[in-house]
């Protein structure tokens, strides 16, 4: 038999919910909240509604009570995003964006970026944002660059116009004499630090030192003493032909030219004339398997 005390809870229980002596969730209000968050609320419960940070109460009653009905009244409650006032602009600058609402207002979160005048580097953030409290973020700072006259660089020279200042985002244009190869950006900029970014550097050719050898040059076999008297460029590759004594057949060795610097293989050998007419030269014997 169920006990007596259960019986009655249960009893009780149910008169309540026909009676509807309990409220339900209340309605949710765009941007605000409750301040007390219940599955069930007893009659006579009192709710508060509370806008979110950067929202302000515009309209509606924002405290409720559970009524006998069980049935919370109709909220009307409205919430509204907080608005900033026009920003200042900081000197020297512009606002390259701004998204206004309707009425020219800005409101809670809304983004407005800057950008200098030409000369002019920003400092600081290059966004601004409308804050709960109703005030911008930091305003940024345009100052005022000049970099010195750009130098050369070695082996090279700047392409430019002649000009007695240069400001920041102002840059100059390098090139390499010829058969010197350039390394890095081609260009440099007057950066907010007031000094140029970081210039090319020119990297010199490699002359091939031996006075005669047969090498496999961009998948050709050339002549050195014939083909590349002015040697090769910086960071070309040459593949020597070397000869394996024990199976009397040849395989290539690459050496490559850095900034006017080529290492010859110690396998390689210079050889004569005669070797040359028996076709003996390494790069005549049959290649080695791999």
């Amino acid at each position: 038999a169920m006990p007596t005390v259960l019986f009655l809870w249960i009893v009780t229980l149910a008169h309540c919910a026909f009676a509807g002596r309990v409220c339900h969730k209340p309605p949710e209000v765009p941007f605000a909240t409750v301040n007390v968050d219940k599955r069930v609320y007893e009659v006579g419960e009192e709710i508060t509604y509370t806008c979110d940070p950067g929202y302000s109460h515009q309209s509606g009653s924002r405290k409720y009570i559970c009524p006998l009905s069980g049935k919370w009244p109709t909220n009307r409650m409205r919430c509204i995003p907080v608005t900033c006032p026009p920003p200042s602009l900081p000197e020297f600058g512009v606002i390259s964006y701004h998204k206004l609402m309707p009425g020219n207002e800005s409101v809670f979160q809304d983004i407005i970026r800057f950008e200098c005048l030409p000369s002019f580097a920003l400092f600081g953030n290059e966004t601004a944002t409308c804050m709960a409290n109703g005030n911008w973020s930091d305003i940024p700072e345009c100052r005022y660059v000049k970099c010195p006259h750009p130098t050369g660089i070695e082996n090279g020279f700047i392409n430019f116009e002649v000009r007695r200042t240069y400001h920041y985002m102002d840059s100059v244009d390098f090139g390499c004499q010829p058969r010197y190869v350039l390394e890095g950006p081609r260009e440099s900029r007057c950066e907010k630090t007031g000094s140029w970014s970081i210039k090319p550097t020119c990297k010199a050719p490699c002359k091939i030192p031996v006075k005669k050898a047969t090498v496999l040059y961009n998948g050709w076999k050339i002549k050195v003493q014939n083909d590349l008297k002015e040697g090769i460029q910086h960071a070309e590759t040459i593949f020597f032909f070397c000869k394996n004594e024990r199976k009397k057949c040849g395989y290539t060795i690459p050496t490559q030219c850095i900034n006017g610097q080529l290492t010859v293989p110690s396998c390689f050998e210079e050889i004569g004339m005669i070797a040359s007419i028996w076709k003996t030269d390494p790069a005549d014997l049959t290649p080695c398997d791999p």
